[in-house]
């Protein structure tokens, strides 16, 4: 079935030079009660000093809606962990703010379903990295991870939630992401977003089960052909070389390049990593992306606002014109842009040349 997209309008600044804010990550703890292989937080059952108190999280949400009403990514550790994480999500949602949740399904009971939809969360995502218990439990470090997301959908699903499916890309699981799209599909998830590995975190210990950047191509033309084979909304994540490939597939098949540009399957542009999107630490350090470790401001110092619009290294990302290398000479760095937070973790530069490219600009030549 067709997947459904809007017109092919882009976002746009203000006028004054800052892009709309679509959405804010936020580590609202780094407890966890799974051990995952790639994670990007090395969480784990805390506890850590320095969480932004209920407080402070109610004042950097009025903040947030003073820029914009984007999208809230309530996310972790593991967001249920936080005793006060229903308070927060309600307050958002009386701000007008899009609240949605990234918990790992295994403490999802009924009774936590139901105050889900009493705070308003409009949608939540369950990580599938196999397509099987064994897969998915030897990913997440943690016996019956599997069961206890597959549980936790089902719980969710009865309260009306709407839920997602992400997946994680390795060498280890590259084989079950067709399986993993059916299972997705199976329990009735309404979209599957892939996210291709950054090597930040524990993610740095399992390197070597990245992919190649052949294997990264395939993977996303594979992605593009299921675009007319299933009705979930699909959406790569940390793989901002798919928007090249949207574009270049598109003109191959003479079709137009339309997208959706709106909600949390938004298809904008490649890397958003200060440029419509940021990340905001469990103690409040605000960060291009939770894989790019460069704090742009504390919110326990500064308003928000300030900081989104005049933080140098928001400046520096938001200019695309200043990347270097081939992706300085693309003809695709204003969709595309390269990830930024694999750049840095490669050179220690975040704005030199994606690694993981195979494609070569005509001007590179």
């Amino acid at each position: 079935m067709p997947h459904p997209h809007s017109a092919n309008t882009h976002p746009t600044d203000a006028g004054d030079g800052i892009p709309p804010l679509r959405l804010v990550a936020w580590e609202t703890t780094r407890n966890c009660n799974l051990s995952c292989v790639h994670c990007r937080a090395s969480a784990t059952c805390g506890p850590y000093s320095g969480e932004l108190d209920t407080a402070a999280a109610h004042r950097l949400l009025s903040q947030i809606a003073r820029v914009g009403q984007p999208i809230i990514i309530l996310t972790g550790g593991e967001p249920l962990l936080r005793e006060d994480i229903f308070d927060i999500a309600a307050y958002g949602t009386q701000l007008g703010l899009r609240m949605v949740m990234a918990p790992n399904g295994t403490l999802i009971t009924p009774d936590i379903a139901a105050k889900m939809a009493a705070s308003g969360i409009k949608r939540i995502s369950i990580s599938l990295d196999g397509a099987t218990a064994e897969s998915h439990d030897r990913f997440r470090g943690v016996s019956g991870a599997f069961d206890g997301a597959l549980r936790g959908i089902t719980h969710a699903k009865a309260a009306g939630i709407e839920f997602q499916i992400n997946t994680t890309i390795t060498k280890t699981n590259l084989d079950q992401i067709p399986k993993i799209l059916a299972l997705a599909e199976q329990l009735g998830a309404v979209a599957h977003h892939i996210f291709l590995l950054v090597p930040t975190g524990r993610g740095k210990y399992i390197v070597d089960q990245a992919i190649d950047a052949r294997e990264y191509e395939r993977t996303l033309n594979w992605f593009y052909d299921q675009r007319d084979r299933t009705a979930l909304q699909l959406k790569a994540t940390c793989a901002p070389h798919y928007h090249r490939i949207l574009r270049q597939r598109a003109k191959e098949e003479g079709k137009s390049v339309t997208f959706q540009t709106h909600g949390l399957d938004a298809v904008t542009r490649g890397c958003l990593a200060g440029s419509g999107f940021c990340f905001v630490s469990h103690r409040g350090i605000v960060q291009p992306c939770g894989f790019l470790d460069l704090p742009c401001g504390d919110v326990t110092k500064a308003d928000f606002a300030d900081i989104w619009r005049n933080a140098e290294h928001f400046q520096t990302l938001r200019d695309p014109n200043l990347l270097k290398g081939k992706c300085g000479l693309c003809a695709f760095r204003k969709v595309c842009g390269g990830c930024r937070a694999r750049a840095y973790e490669a050179v220690g530069d975040f704005m030199a040349e994606e690694p993981l490219c195979l494609y070569e600009p005509v001007a590179a030549k």
